[in-house]
This record gives C-alpha cells, structure tokens and sequence, in this order.
C-alpha cells in the first residue's frame, strides 16, 4: 500500500500555527534555517495580523508543512508520493528533494508578494456547495466581463468548487448559485483570485525568479494538482511551480490519480484537516490521518503498521 503526503493551500492558515508546531529538534532547525534566510523572525508571522498578508500566509503554509514533514522522515517514516494543492505544491517538492528549502523560502516570500501586490483589495475566492461543474461554469459564463471578472479556480470534489474573482462578480455568482439550490456559497479566508487568468502576469514574474533556481528529479513521486499527473522532469516541475498560481486546481483528479496509482493511506500535514475530508470521499476503502490533532507517538505507530502490512 503506498502513501500520499497532501499540503493544504491558502485558507486552511490558523494564527499560532507556528507557536503549536511539535518541540522537537528538528522543527527548531527548520525555524532557524527559515529565519537565517529570510532575515527576520518567523515566528511573528502567523499572528492574526501577519495572517492578513498572503505572503506571511504562504511562508507559514510551507514551514508548517516542511517542519512536520521533516519530523516524521527523522523518525524514519518516508512517504511514496506527495502532493499540495497550491502553496502546498512548494512543500511538496522540498519533501519530493525537487526544490531546495532556502529556495523555496525566498520564492514563497516573492510568490506572496506579487500575489498581494496584482490585487492588494477587492479579488478573492469563494467556495461553492451543491452544485456541479457544468452548472458552475454556464454560472461563470453568464457573470464574467471586463467590469466583473470571474472564473473557475478549484475542483476539490464533484459538488465542491471554488471560484476566483472580484468580490462583486463573485456575490452575483453566488447568488445565482443559490436560488438552483446551492447547499453554501461562502468567501475563503484568501485576499488574492488565485488560480486563474487574473494572476498570469504575476506567475509570468515568479518564473523569471525560478529561472536562476536549480531543480532536481524528485526522489519522491510528486503529483502535480493542477495537471493531476505524475512530474518528474524537473523543468515540468518549475513550470509547475511558478505558474500554479493562475491555473485551475484539480484536487479532485490528484486525489483520483494516487488511488488509482495504488495510495490507499493519505496523510494530510499541518495546518488544519479539510484535505482529509475530501480524501474520505476517495480513499475508501483507505487510511486517511491528520498530523494535526494526533500524538506524534501514535501517528508514527499507524503509519510504520500501514507501511509494514503493505510489504
């Protein structure tokens, strides 16, 4: 049985999710390492007010995810495949060995810049419950224009999807949505319309900055979620990389892609757990965990038992 390693994306940051990472050695080096990089205490980063920007956002998004992922391989536990929906992509590929850690702090910090900077007011996401793609995308049609810009950003689930936009064209959206019987139409906490055409111009910047970054073949199977194919070429993995921000997530075809490669234990590492509850739509019959919430000691013993049965 094989193991997928899943980094959650904007929207799942929590204040203090710094200050509650394990006290542990080698989370305390990532930390350190993080700071001699970046030049500045990263430990302020995740206080509700830092949170407000989308580059302290994405920079704790990869710490947390590197930390945890770091803590569990110096207890000898190695995942078979990895994936991260967005930010969640630049862990990722530091897990996968792709994409050095100092690199990817100094382009997280860039990618949170521009992103904010293209749209600092405005622009956002909004989450759509209930209804399906088809339904979702004659909704876009109908609304999107030079004065309302709209489109579709994520498919995390067959009656799950996001839309990116102003914040204007988005409540029309929704409520629209609503009256064909959308079960919710809410904003995300996300200040930027990720993963459309609205920010291609910023991924354009972000792979010039990657032009200088060396990447290497993964040596953990790395799964793109916005191709939901297996990247191991490493220029596929720097397009990848620089542009996932301005192009649609398919979460729900990455998912679909590790259980029909044989995943059937889906770990979902720091922050918070919502990946997990669009794993259990698809890993079933399967093994689905949350670092967070669970003892390190009793995380460690079910991942070592799942790996050992599947050998």
């Amino acid at each position: 049985m094989s193991t997928l390693w899943a980094f959650p994306g904007q929207g799942a940051q929590q204040p203090g999710m710094l200050q509650g990472l394990p006290d542990a050695p080698v989370v305390q080096t990532c930390l350190e390492e993080a700071a001699d990089v970046l030049g500045e205490s990263v430990m302020e980063l995740d206080s509700a007010d830092a949170l407000r920007s989308t580059r302290s956002v994405q920079l704790c998004l990869l710490l947390a995810g590197v930390a945890c992922a770091r803590l569990l391989m110096a207890r000898d536990v190695q995942p078979d495949y990895v994936a991260g929906l967005s930010i969640g992509s630049y862990p990722a590929a530091v897990v996968a060995g792709a994409l050095d850690f100092a690199d990817a702090l100094r382009l997280v910090a860039l990618r949170g810049e521009l992103m904010q900077q293209a749209y600092p007011s405005g622009y956002g996401m909004t989450a759509i419950l209930g209804l399906d793609l088809a339904t979702i995308e004659r909704l876009l049609a109908e609304v999107n224009g030079p004065e309302l810009p709209v489109f579709l950003a994520n498919i995390n689930a067959e009656n799950q999807l996001i839309i990116a936009g102003s914040h204007a064209a988005m409540a029309c959206v929704a409520d629209r949505a609503r009256v064909l019987g959308a079960g919710m139409a809410k904003p995300l906490a996300v200040s930027v319309p990720s993963h459309c055409a609205l920010l291609a111009e910023p991924a354009a910047r972000l792979s010039e900055a990657f032009a200088t970054v060396t990447l290497l073949r993964p040596r953990v199977r790395y799964l793109s979620a916005s191709s939901a194919r297996l990247l191991s070429d490493p220029e596929q993995l720097r397009d990848d990389l620089a542009y996932n921000m301005c192009r649609v997530v398919d979460w729900q075809g990455t998912l679909q892609s590790a259980f029909e490669r044989g995943v059937r234990l889906h770990l979902e590492l720091p922050p918070g757990s919502v990946l997990s509850g669009l794993a259990r739509r698809v890993f079933e019959p399967g093994m689905v965990l949350t670092f967070q919430g669970s003892r390190l000691d009793t995380l460690d013993a079910m991942l070592r038992q799942e790996v050992n049965r599947s050998r």
